[in-house]
């Protein structure tokens, strides 16, 4: 039974956006931390020292999402072994099924935010700063690989030393955990670690894995004689019914149940006892159909009548082939499948149900396709082969003479080469005269430097208060004394109108004094006038404004110097 929604499969980039809707990606680096004191202490040492020095540790980071935690367990390693055997031994493989958040993680690049966590030695040896954001070292980069991994669907990484996958089984059903960490089990090596997240327990699997420590959920691996991985019927009752039928010790069960081939077990009353995962993935058929009747199933109508190739099966106790069935599974999908209906019998010679075997043959269908179309085609060249003949030879003949044109064309462009080694000589030479032109900037820049420190040391060495306004009476330069003596700081004076800074001197003294400077007044101006000082207090002020001429001989502003008199 199709259990995928029509919309999801005629629009299969939706897919895509129902994850990002549904996942929540929450990390960082070290969470837990205690879990990662003993991570430090406990599980890593005794994981390196059970591997040779010259062997590979491999790490499966599964649900990494933007790669805080697979970057975590890698400066672990790398204090612990050292960043020269770190890149020489380790293999962190990082795993997640939402593509924007591998692709953050790809980066490496992480604010101030996410690196809080990091401990301040680690932050300094394993980051870069760039600007306001940190970069994992990229030599260390280089042995934490991203890719993408659907933990139900897709195949594990395998002859792990070490898996983390914290906070992921909680978003999936009882069954769908279990068919996960049969994956894991058979990830891990057979003293592998499985690291979780607080929110998991593995209670109801003991015999995929026992706790190393429960609180900190850390769990190694239970050896297996025969991996589970391709297992789909859960439960014991299934197992044993389907072992019954085929007489078979638990290795050949195993075996039909991971075979590659969609392979569906029907008892001779018409209940099904048995699918496998290929089974489940082709036609949606799934435990929860095991002890159910195969006719209530579509499978036993769709894509092909079945039912009474079972009874033929029944009566006649041999194998029966229905071929090149055509099945359009869905819109734009066409597949071609081969089923075969086995007969099953049992110890005791009785008919006790029968195997429906089924081979998707789309490939070898468009093969053959494919090979009818090219004999076709092999034909139609064959003439043209012979028409082709005839046309090489006077085309021979043309190459002979174009042979004869490519020499001369060579002797051309050795000559251009030449000419063009003399323009790199020339270049050379062009770039050498910017060069010395560049040090005699630099060299200009800092004579400049040095005359705008001497001009400021000036400023702030005169006694008086220094004022330099432009035209439009903005401030340019407010001197520490103008300072002292008003109470506003330069970053507060410079860029404003003089006339509207809160200053103790009244405008209307100060604005005719400063506008006859600036319309042509050759000669200083000076006036006596009474202010209030920052202080509060009223003084005395000798205001005097000079005209800032420049050498064409205009005035671009006025030089306004202020002294307190001290009575």
């Amino acid at each position: 039974m199709d259990r995928v929604p029509p919309y999801l499969q005629v629009h299969q980039d939706e897919y895509t956006i129902l994850f990002n809707t549904v996942l929540i990606n929450v990390t960082g680096f070290f969470r837990d931390q205690e879990s990662w004191v003993q991570l430090r202490g406990e599980i890593i040492p005794q994981m390196i020292s059970a591997k040779k020095p010259s062997e590979t540790i491999r790490i499966w980071c599964a649900g990494c999402a933007t790669g805080e935690e697979a970057y975590s367990i890698a400066m672990l390693l790398a204090d612990i072994l050292g960043p020269e055997e770190f890149r020489d031994r380790v293999k962190i493989y990082a795993t997640d099924v939402d593509d924007e958040a591998l692709a953050i993680a790809r980066q490496a690049t992480y604010g101030e935010k996410e690196t809080r966590a990091v401990p301040a030695d680690l932050l300094e040896r394993y980051f870069e700063r760039s600007g306001t954001r940190y970069v994992f070292a990229k030599d260390l980069r280089r042995g934490v690989i991203f890719g993408r991994n659907d933990l139900v669907q897709d195949a594990p990484i395998s002859r792990v030393d070490f898996l983390t996958c914290r906070n992921t089984l909680m978003y999936l059903n009882a069954e769908t955990q279990s068919r996960v960490l049969a994956r894991f089990n058979f990830a891990l090596n057979d003293i592998g670690v499985l690291f979780l997240g607080k929110a998991e327990m593995l209670l109801s699997h003991g015999q995929l894995f026992t706790p190393l420590d429960l609180k900190r959920r850390f769990f190694r691996k239970v050896p297996r004689a025969v991996p589970g991985l391709g297992v789909i019927s859960s439960g014991n009752s299934a197992r044993n019914a389907l072992r019954e039928l085929l007489g078979a010790d638990r290795l050949q069960t195993e075996a039909l149940l991971t075979a590659p081939v969609a392979t569906i077990v029907v008892t001779d009353d018409g209940t099904v006892a048995g699918v496998n995962q290929r089974a489940e993935a082709l036609f949606g058929i799934s435990t929860r159909d095991l002890g159910c009747p195969f006719l209530d199933l579509d499978l036993s109508y769709r894509p092909v009548e079945l039912r009474p190739h079972l009874e033929e099966v029944r009566r006649d106790r041999r194998p029966v082939w229905i071929r090149d069935v055509e099945w359009p599974r869905s819109p734009g999908e066409k597949l071609f499948l081969d089923l075969q209906v086995v007969p099953l019998i049992s110890a005791d010679g009785q008919h006790a149900g029968a195997a429906v075997f089924a081979n998707d043959v789309t490939r070898y269908r468009k093969l053959q396709d494919e090979l009818e179309y090219a004999n076709r085609q092999i034909e139609t060249a064959y003439e043209e082969l012979q028409s082709t003949v005839e046309e090489l030879e006077t085309t021979n003949e043309e190459l002979q003479s174009t042979v004869e044109e490519l020499e001369t064309t060579n002797e051309e462009l050795q000559s251009a080469n030449e000419e063009l080694e003399t323009m790199n000589e020339e270049l050379q030479s062009t770039n050498d005269e910017l060069q010395s032109i560049n040090d005699e900037l630099r060299e200009r820049t800092d004579q400049l430097n040095d005359a705008n420190a001497f001009l400021e040391s000036i400023l702030r060495s005169l006694r008086s208060g220094v004022i330099v306004v432009d035209s439009d009476l903005v401030v340019r330069v407010w001197n520490r004394q103008s300072e002292d003596l008003w109470g506003l700081r330069p970053e507060e004076a410079v860029g404003q109108h003089l006339l509207n800074l809160d200053i103790g001197i009244s405008t209307d003294q100060l604005r005719p004094l400063v506008r006859q400077v600036l319309n042509g007044g050759d000669e200083p101006e000076e006036l006596l006038v009474d202010a209030i000082n920052r202080k509060g207090r009223s003084v005395q002020v000798r205001v005097g404004a000079s005209p800032l001429v420049y050498r064409a001989g205009q005035t671009a502003g006025a030089i306004v110097v202020m002294d307190q008199i001290v009575t």
